[in-house]
């Protein structure tokens, strides 16, 4: 295969890496860096030390961001990135979670069940293999197989090349790929964690919402070899909390944006995707609520599951409330008005690109008629179940290893293997009750959704009732021992099927239907990217810029300033103090979500009240990008962003920083508690190193 162009991250603002143009707006990729707007705005230039450290020591979780802070391989992240591994190390006598963790000594680290973090080496440009691959007289079904067969023989060659893990990345929705090579560390260890009372002070009531008061942080540490690992580069910890107006950056790896969708798809979510969403969540809410009611152990066991559900369910209301904005959505259609204007203009251009707006239109069509049945059968939330998950893990894995490489869905190649097996195979607790609780609730929707007299649905609940079903299911299930789903991995088809388990059995079942209508949205999704490439390359003739790319879960940069805004005619102050967080808990009575663990009370004398907690300022980011470090310009670490504000949510689909704001933990406030709260010098001193 010919060999690929190098991006070395070091480089300056390329021809596709453009400036923004609103304020702090933007995610920009590590290698393309809007250097003349740092010049020109703040008298900033960044060195290629400042550049290699954001990307050596910028760290990707599963679920969010982290960063090296110190020499010795210690981690940085949020209290709910880390609550994973810790809800996986808790148990009804040892509630980590409850209490926090402290391991004072190395020995004392608890290793993480089946955690992988990943940091980036390399960034190389792919679109010429890519695009070559796909040929104008396929349809999209021929160029689906095709584009896919090229990513996966590009990520395991590259992968076998480097020993590393590489994946191709689609950048403005497909006009571009770059493959991105990842260092992977599974050997992770909890080395602190607040209680969860000071980590989601305020709870579902104050999540989203700014003045905030929580300590939402948590230490990790990656081992090497049995021992601390020594990365490349850490940042360093400024103890002087951030001033007003002061440029501070945030390196993470912002999930998803869709700010260069067209109306048609944008309409889409606000009518069909978003709404389903937000109706299957507020189920699994109340159900999630309805079982921690049962005892203080089922709540424990549900935690999880709740703040994650009640998080999502409280961010797509925020999508979806700027979406339904009249405003919002006229200015929408007349960019895109304008731009085609543009297009039609020229008689070139117009012949070339303006066809992508129907190629977009039919591929949103085809979402929105088979949305519901891919939400039901394909989606993570569809059977909302770890042991049915398992399930469709095992059948598929063994399905697509009987595939080449390149003919394999792309979660199955093998770049991906030892991530898979990883989960497959982690000793973390499953809880049948709460499983139970779980898959009764989404057969029952499944029921609601498709009608009982579904073939599928019949199939499903073989006779029964939905909460007996998974009763039965969950029960009769064999996947919770790991011996036994080794076992199966290792046996492949033959074995799964032998295995005779009524898990595997409803996967089995439900597997030639999801994977018809998944086909469906690989197929509109290849028609979108098509008319992506289009209106990219049009955008790039038109105005001689394209912009950055929306968010891929991929390391990005933002700049931003630590700033007030005003809210119903009153002004928001940037940052919260010590002080503020004993008033709130005062105000409530101190009674949940607003209760202070007991050491809180006991240490109120210690800490300074003047201590910066919270604080808000401009930067673009969206989810994933928890976790993430916020730094100053000599590369220092000054806070970890943890939240948005609520009008922060709209910045998925149009940046504004009129009130929108990301909200961060200040690193003053971090050691402050470790060293009068927690008693943890040795680890306050670590920091930095």
């Amino acid at each position: 295969m010919k060999k690929l162009k190098t991006l070395f991250a070091v480089c300056a603002v390329g021809v596709f890496g453009a400036l923004s143009g609103s304020a702090e707006e933007g995610m920009f990729l590590p290698n393309r860096l809007p250097e003349n707007v740092l010049q020109g705005r703040y008298n900033f230039t960044t060195t290629t030390h400042w550049r290699r450290l954001i990307q050596r020591a910028s760290i990707r979780f599963p679920n969010g961001s982290g960063s090296f802070v110190s020499t010795r391989g210690l981690v940085f992240t949020n209290h709910h990135i880390a609550i994973d591994c810790a809800e996986k190390l808790s148990s009804e006598e040892d509630n980590i979670v409850e209490n926090g963790f402290l391991a004072k000594t190395l020995a004392e680290e608890r290793p993480c069940p089946d955690l992988e973090l990943n940091v980036l080496d390399s960034i190389e440009d792919g679109t010429e293999q890519v695009q070559a691959a796909v040929k104008p007289e396929m349809i999209p079904s021929e160029a689906t197989l095709a584009r896919r067969a090229v990513r996966n023989t590009l990520e395991a060659e590259k992968s076998k090349e480097t020993g590393l893990k590489c994946e191709v990345v689609s950048l403005w929705h497909g006009a571009r790929y770059h493959l991105y090579c990842y260092r992977r560390y599974s050997d992770v260890r909890l080395v602190f964690l607040p209680e969860i009372g000071i980590a989601r002070f305020g709870g579902d009531p104050d999540n989203f919402e700014f003045p905030r008061y929580v300590l939402d942080i948590a230490f990790l540490r990656v081992y090497e070899n049995g021992q601390p690992f020594r990365p490349k580069a850490n940042y360093r910890w400024r103890s002087r909390s951030v001033r007003e107006d002061e440029l501070i950056f945030v390196t993470g790896h912002p999930g998803r944006t869709a700010r260069l969708d067209t109306v048609d798809s944008v309409e889409f979510l606000r009518d069909t995707a978003y709404p389903q969403t937000l109706n299957l969540l507020r189920r699994y809410e109340i159900a999630l609520q309805q079982f921690a009611l049962e005892g203080r152990e089922q709540a424990r066991r549900a935690d999880h599951d709740l703040f994650s559900i009640q998080n999502s369910r409280k961010a797509y209301t925020g999508f979806l409330r700027k979406l339904q904005d009249p405003a919002f959505f006229a200015k929408k259609e007349e960019e895109e008005k304008e731009f085609r204007a543009q297009v039609e203009a020229s008689p070139r251009i117009r012949a070339l690109y303006a066809s992508a707006w129907g190629d977009i239109s039919s591929a949103e069509i085809d979402r929105g008629l088979n949305y519901t049945e891919y939400r039901m059968l394909e989606s993570r939330l569809g059977f909302y179940s770890q042991l049915f998950r398992l399930a469709r893990m095992l059948v598929r894995l063994a399905q697509e290893r009987e595939l080449p490489n390149a003919e394999r869905l792309p979660e199955y190649s093998e770049k991906n293997i030892p991530r898979l097996e990883q989960i497959l195979f982690s000793p973390a607790p499953i809880y049948k009750d709460l499983e139970t609780a779980k898959l009764s609730a989404s057969l029952t929707l499944l029921v609601e959704t498709l009608g009982a007299d579904d073939e599928l649905v019949k199939t499903v609940l073989s006779g029964n009732d939905p909460r007996a079903q998974a009763f039965r299911l969950v029960e009769g299930t064999r996947l919770a021992d790991v011996a036994f789903r080794r076992k199966l991995a290792e046996g492949g088809m033959a074995a799964v099927r032998a295995g005779r388990d009524p898990m595997i059995e409803l996967a089995l079942a439900v597997d030639p239907l999801a994977r018809r209508v998944r086909r469906i949205f690989e197929e509109a999704a290849e028609l979108k990217r098509q008319g992506s490439t289009k209106l990219f390359d049009a955008l790039r003739l038109i105005r001689g810029t394209a912009g950055y790319p929306d968010a891929t879960f991929t390391l990005r940069v933002s700049y931003g300033t630590v700033k007030d805004y005003r809210e119903q005619g009153k002004t928001v102050r940037f940052a919260t103090r010590l002080r503020g967080l004993y008033r709130r808990a005062e105000d409530h009575e101190n009674l949940r979500p607003w209760k202070l663990p007991q050491r809180w009370l006991e240490k109120k004398d210690d800490l300074d009240p003047d201590t910066m907690f919270n604080f808000a300022s401009t930067h673009d980011i969206t989810g994933g990008n928890s976790g993430s470090p916020v730094i100053s310009r000599q590369g220092e670490v000054v806070g970890i962003v943890f939240d948005s504000n609520l009008q922060g949510l709209g910045n998925e689909f149009a940046y504004s920083d009129e009130q929108g704001r990301a909200v961060s933990v200040s690193a003053q406030a971090v050691v402050e508690a470790l060293r009068k709260v927690y008693d943890a010098n040795e680890l306050a001193d670590e920091l930095g190193r």
